[in-house]
């Protein structure tokens, strides 16, 4: 979030240095002269797009300004005519810019700033390192780094997301220009715990009947990953609910039996070219 505040609000860092240093002045002017992209790398289910589509609220309220997020969908590739993805992605950073604009103040903090999600960033800026890349996807990339540029060198209070579950297949000059790559992971037995822990509470269940549910949805000899953030929120707390509705109460027995039936979802696997 410290990345995201400094990128929409360099008056914010440079108010903080006033206070604390005010004697750095080339150490301030490398801080916010990061370039204004991170990606948020990770595997399926780890709560990447979540934290992406929400973290502008807490930037806003440290910040004290009003924060808008622009989705950049899939969409922006367009149906594959002549300079169509290139148009969509252009016209996407115009419309970012230009708001962005408005917001910019020559001296102090900034009066708004806007991130631009892209989610799925492979598939806008995938390598062109890939021999077998299509024209228009390599014309597409360019687009997208000119858009992250022109963010970056017009010192507006805008910064760009991406969310990817391929890391690697980002094209370099992309990773390049990132201010940080934040990696994910599933939760671990102590993450998992947390999340299972009140809900399942709320049943009545012991400390020692949670940690064998959180032990059942970690990695198992069988399969060595354990479950993703969603297949714990979107996957096993609501079949243990449908699994006792609408005729029976929930059991331990019950949940832990139907936390054992499910598959963790598979980690996604990078191909390389």
């Amino acid at each position: 979030m410290k990345i995201l505040a400094v990128l929409v609000n360099p008056g914010g860092l440079a108010d903080w240095a006033a206070k604390y240093h005010p004697k750095i002045t080339g150490l301030l002017k490398t801080a916010t002269r990061r370039p204004p992209l991170v990606v948020l790398a990770g595997d399926v289910g780890s709560g990447k797009t979540e934290l992406a589509e929400t973290i502008g609220d807490a930037v806003a309220r440290q910040e004290g300004i009003e924060i808008t997020l622009f989705p950049l969908s899939l969409s922006a590739r367009g149906q594959g005519r002549v300079g169509e993805m290139t148009q969509l992605i252009s016209a996407a950073f115009d419309h970012a810019v230009s708001e962005a604009t408005k917001f910019k103040s020559q001296t102090g903090k900034s009066r708004g700033g806007v991130i631009l999600l892209v989610d799925e960033a492979d598939a806008l800026a995938q390598s062109r390192e890939n021999a077998q890349m299509h024209h228009e996807d390599r014309a597409g990339v360019n687009a997208f780094i000119r858009g992250v540029d022109r963010i970056g060198n017009g010192g507006l209070p805008a910064a760009v997301v991406m969310c990817t579950n391929r890391l690697g297949a980002l094209d370099p000059a992309v990773k390049r220009r990132a201010a940080d790559i934040l990696h994910f992971q599933r939760p671990n037995d102590v993450q998992r715990r947390a999340l299972l822990t009140a809900p399942l509470s709320e049943l009545g269940f012991s400390a020692i009947q949670i940690e064998q549910l959180v032990t059942a949805t970690g990695p198992r000899p069988e399969i060595p990953h354990g479950f993703t953030f969603s297949d714990l929120t979107q996957r096993l707390l609501p079949s243990i609910v449908l699994d006792a509705y609408p005729a029976k109460p929930i059991t331990f027995e019950r949940a832990l039996a139907v936390a054992k039936a499910i598959d963790p979802t598979p980690p996604f696997q990078e191909k390389t070219v």
